[in-house]
């Protein structure tokens, strides 16, 4: 009997992840990869070492400390640590002073089909812990006004935390639930990088035991996301762009959060050029069809991008 349950133990990630046989690309080599440590990867805060000069210098001083990286040359300003499990970045001083920012690769993606200008009003509706709302603080070279919120308390601490320590000042937080975000002037792009089941950045444990499993007794995320994103529509200005973004495979928390919307309001997705490699999203799943403008988003998955798998529809609201 002993045995048996240490089988069953053993392979309850196989069964998990058996759902997405057919939708997973090399499906085997997904499997193999969940056992491997989620790559770090690190990015120059611009805010602060702003020319070619300084961020040589920043590079240098870290390959002193004993980081060892190679540049990602598909995204500006990322690098990969190659020497991961010897390495936490959060422990630096240079984190610590707000000289770099430690985020995985595939987080920059909303924010690149974003495309955030200067001078734009942004709404990051789901901020904590402000990865994202930094990101595009740096591109927008800290000229945007960003309104970062978050509903919870200890979250939100985290976001400001992070916002003093890379010495941004163009971001306003709030504190909202996203669903429930007070109507005022309109914005002009919002993205929603929804709360998810996370599986993009679920990994292995040596008993075959799923690591950074969210609880399965959790609200029902699919309804809590629809309605986030049919507020971020109706917050953002005609013609306005939102960005809905998860890290979890599982179309219902993806393409039909965004059918749903499709089907309650005038949106249209759009395309926008990718980085990294990823696969266009589903019109069916489980008999289910989607509108067929849906093979316009994408999917990112860990072992294709080395990083943590995503989800991202860039959508426009018709004038």
């Amino acid at each position: 009997m002993k045995k048996k349950n240490n089988k069953s133990s053993l392979f309850h990630y196989e069964d998990y992840f058996s759902k997405y046989e057919n939708l997973i690309p090399d499906y085997k080599k997904f499997l193999s990869y969940l056992k491997t440590p989620m790559p770090q990867y690190f990015r120059i805060n611009t805010l602060k070492v702003s020319n070619k000069e300084e961020q040589k210098h920043l590079l240098n001083i870290l390959k002193e400390k004993g980081v060892i990286f190679e540049e990602v040359k598909e995204i500006s300003y990322f690098y990969r640590v190659i020497n991961n499990e010897e390495i936490s970045l959060g422990n630096l001083e240079e984190y610590s002073l707000g000289l770099i920012h430690s985020m995985t690769l595939s987080s920059s993606l909303p924010i690149i089909a974003l495309d955030p200008k200067p001078g734009e009003l942004i709404l990051d509706m789901c901020a904590a812990p402000g990865g994202k709302t930094g990101l595009i603080a740096m591109v927008t070279h800290d000229k945007a006004i960003i309104v970062s919120n978050d509903k919870r308390l200890d979250r939100l601490t985290a976001l400001v935390s992070n916002i003093k320590r890379l010495g941004i000042t163009c971001v306003i937080t709030t504190r909202y639930r996203g669903e429930q975000f007070p109507f005022g002037i309109p914005f002009n792009k919002i993205l929603v990088d929804a709360p998810c089941t996370g599986e993009g950045r679920y990994r292995i444990g040596l008993e075959g035991e799923i690591l950074y499993q969210k609880g399965s007794g959790r609200a029902n995320l699919p309804s809590i996301q629809k309605g986030l994103l049919v507020r971020a529509f109706d917050l953002v200005e005609p013609g306005g762009i939102i960005v809905y973004s998860t890290c979890t495979i599982n179309p219902k928390e993806n393409e039909e959060v965004v059918d749903y919307l499709l089907r309650k309001r005038q949106a249209e997705i759009i395309d926008w050029e990718s980085p990294l490699p990823f696969h266009p999203g589903l019109i069916e799943w489980e008999g289910k069809p989607y509108h067929p403008s849906l093979k316009l988003t994408k999917r990112y998955y860990t072992h294709e991008v080395q990083a943590v798998g995503f989800f991202v529809a860039k959508i426009r609201r018709v004038n």
